[in-house]
């Protein structure tokens, strides 16, 4: 990085704020990304405002209490009381910012094309208000060339000029809620600006709190590297998926000839097949990819067929389910069923396009008479109806008719789910070892 004499008084300016601690950071969004990250910039020393729409959100935030399970309530107390973490609603607060960090939801449309409405929404909220020094970063993940093409024209309305009036640069999330090893600040943050100085700003902001930064070319590269590792898992789960659906046909054990291979020390990395793609990222970063694909008249025929295989999953797990019923010569109508998780990943609380929720649809639709047991979700709405999760009991395990294990929380003990379940449909393995009748693998 070059030396302070060799950069703009304006960058100057800036990057001493930030050295001091004096710089005030705000935070567009509060939830799984932006409350994780508020608070790191409070533990850091600078005095953060964290702005959110959602009423509730902020009234727990400024009580001192957390609603992210990753996020200690202790911790938010903590910052709360000492003055250097507070939410608001109010958006011209914004003015006040030295650098404001955008961490809203980037849904797909149901025809899997981006939903980029709350980013112009929040980046709307900033043009309104923007001041010259400004750092903005967009953190939330999207399609390359969306703080060039699209964030930067609506910064510039007023007449400002990007790098020169105020820093821009994209800086993708790489939040993996529930991991007790990599959190916020122990995960490389990748940062990417409009210009060359935008880097300077946005990498001197996060080297102040992230333990490694690394720098990029531009904000295009900072996009992609963000797609590029979740398209990777994508694509590599649905081989393993596709390759658990080829084992069941000439009936081998998929887990097993994984575990074998994973003996190799090189050229190969175990990823293990599953009922679906959960979380906000998997399931969704990877059409990001290839709608932006399909804009430039390329064909990303890799994504699409793994998106896909892992689409059709939850299907196929149904499909395990009725043939344990038929085994019994019962009809799925009718039929009792419950779902062991429904949170996508293991001991969190997060059930985003979990692929519980799609079976639960699914077979909701065939008449079956569909309950769940999660200890981490004990109250779920969906499927035009709310449901309360069952304990975990060996009478909830002899009730239904099949138990579907989806979600294997490290709370669940699956030897009483093999001792007292009368069927059981296992996609995720966690019965190994288990010889008894009844129980189908994926």
């Amino acid at each position: 990085m070059p030396k302070p004499s060799a950069l703009g008084s304006m960058l100057r300016q800036f990057m001493r704020r930030v050295e001091r601690r004096t710089a005030r950071v705000g935070v567009i969004g509060l939830g799984y990304t932006g409350l994780p990250l508020a608070t790191e910039f409070a533990k850091a020393g600078y005095r953060v405002t964290g702005f959110e729409i959602d009423e509730k959100r902020v009234g727990e935030l400024n009580r001192g209490r957390s609603y992210i399970q990753d996020v200690p309530t202790r911790e938010v107390r903590d910052l709360v009381r000492r003055g250097t973490l507070r939410a608001t609603a109010n958006f011209d607060e914004l003015r006040r910012m030295d650098a404001i960090d955008i961490c809203v939801p980037t849904p797909l449309r149901k025809t899997k094309d981006p939903d980029v409405s709350h980013i112009l929404a929040a980046v709307g909220e900033i043009a309104q208000r923007l001041k010259r020094g400004q750092l903005v970063v967009l953190e939330s993940t999207t399609y390359p060339g969306t703080t060039e093409e699209l964030v930067r024209p609506l910064l510039e309305e007023r007449g400002f000029s990007c790098g020169k009036d105020f820093f821009l640069a994209f800086s993708p999330e790489r939040v993996d809620p529930g991991n007790a090893t990599y959190h916020t600040r122990n995960i490389a943050k990748v940062v990417g600006g409009v210009t060359g100085d935008c880097t300077r700003a946005a990498v001197a902001l996060y080297s102040n709190v992230m333990d490694k930064v690394v720098p990029v070319s531009s904000s295009q590269i900072a996009e992609m590297v963000k797609l590029l590792e979740n398209t990777f898992r994508s694509v590599n789960i649905g081989l393993v998926n596709e390759i658990a659906l080829l084992s069941d046909k000439l009936g081998l054990d998929v887990w097993e000839v994984i575990d074998a291979a994973a003996t190799k020390p090189f050229g190969f990395m175990p990823f293990y097949p599953g009922p679906g793609l959960g979380g906000h990222c998997i399931p969704i970063d990877p059409f990001y990819l290839s709608w932006k694909a399909k804009q430039s008249g390329f064909e990303a025929r890799f994504i699409e067929l793994a998106g896909q295989v892992n689409g059709q999953m939850p299907y196929h797990v149904a499909g395990r389910v009725r043939e344990a019923l038929n085994s019994r010569r019962r009809a799925i109508r009718g039929s009792r069923i419950l779902i062991l998780g429904v949170a996508y990943k293991p001991d969190i609380n997060d059930v985003r396009e979990s692929p519980a929720l799609d079976l639960i649809e699914i077979l909701d639709k065939e008449g079956a008479l569909v309950d769940y047991c999660d200890p981490y979700v004990p109250l779920l709405t969906y499927g035009g109806r709310p449901r309360r999760s069952k304990p975990f009991t060996a009478a909830t395990l002899r009730s239904p008719d099949c138990v579907v294990i989806i979600t294997p929380h490290r709370s669940f003990d699956f030897g009483l789910v093999a001792r007292h379940a009368r069927y059981i449909v296992d996609s995720r393995n966690a019965l190994k070892g288990t010889r008894r009748r009844g129980v189908y693998r994926l």
